[in-house]
C-alpha cells in the first residue's frame, strides 16, 4: 500500500464548526460542483472559497462537523481540490461521511496549538504525522487504516466497491 501524503498550505479555524457553519442547509439543492464550493466554510469565513487554493487544508479545532450530514461538502471539496482536514477531533458522523465520499481527514490532537493560517503542512494520513514545514515542527494524528487509505485513493465508497467488482472474475 502505498502512503497517502499531500501538502498544502493551512487555514486554521476554531472548536465546535457545526455542518450548517461548514455548509449551509439554504443550499443543499445545489448539485452543481462550483456553485456548491462558493458556499464551503461561509459560516465561518466568507472568502474562504475565494482564497482557499488546490492543495490547501483545512486545519479545525475539536468536534468539527457536529450536527447533521451535509451531502454538498464532497463536492465543494472535489471542485476546490482541497489536501483535506486536519482536526482536534470530528464529530462521528461527519468523520464517516468524508471516508465515504473520499475526502482525507485526520484527527491530530495538538494540531491548533502548532499550526497557523499560512503555514506549509506536510500530511501523512498513512503514518499519522503532520509536519510543519513553516514551523519546522512535527506533530503526531492518529494514522488511518489501511482500508481507509484504500477508500480515500479510490474516492469514496462508491468507486471502491465499483473498482473491486469489476477486478472479479465471472
Amino acid at each position: 500500500m502505498r502512503d497517502l501524503i499531500r501538502k498544502g498550505r493551512a487555514w486554521k479555524y476554531g472548536d465546535s464548526i457545526d455542518s450548517d457553519q461548514i455548509y449551509p442547509g439554504k443550499y443543499m439543492h445545489i448539485h452543481v460542483p462550483a456553485e456548491a464550493a462558493k458556499h464551503l466554510m461561509e459560516g465561518v469565513d466568507l472568502q474562504f472559497s475565494q482564497k482557499v487554493r488546490r492543495g490547501d487544508f483545512l486545519v479545525v479545532g475539536k468536534n468539527f462537523g457536529l450536527g447533521s450530514i451535509r451531502g454538498g461538502v464532497h463536492l465543494a471539496f472535489e471542485h476546490l481540490r482541497l489536501g483535506g482536514i486536519v482536526a482536534e477531533s470530528f464529530s462521528r458522523g461527519f468523520f464517516r461521511s468524508c471516508i465515504s465520499e473520499g475526502i482525507p481527514v485526520l484527527e491530530c490532537p495538538g494540531a491548533v496549538a502548532k499550526i497557523e493560517t499560512g503555514d506549509v503542512i506536510e500530511v501523512n494520513f498513512t503514518t499519522g504525522e503532520v509536519q510543519n514545514l513553516t514551523r519546522n515542527e512535527v506533530i503526531k494524528g492518529n494514522k488511518l487504516p489501511t482500508f481507509i487509505i484504500e477508500k480515500i485513493f479510490s474516492g469514496g465508497s462508491i468507486p471502491l466497491l465499483r473498482k473491486m467488482f469489476a477486478a472479479r472474475p465471472e
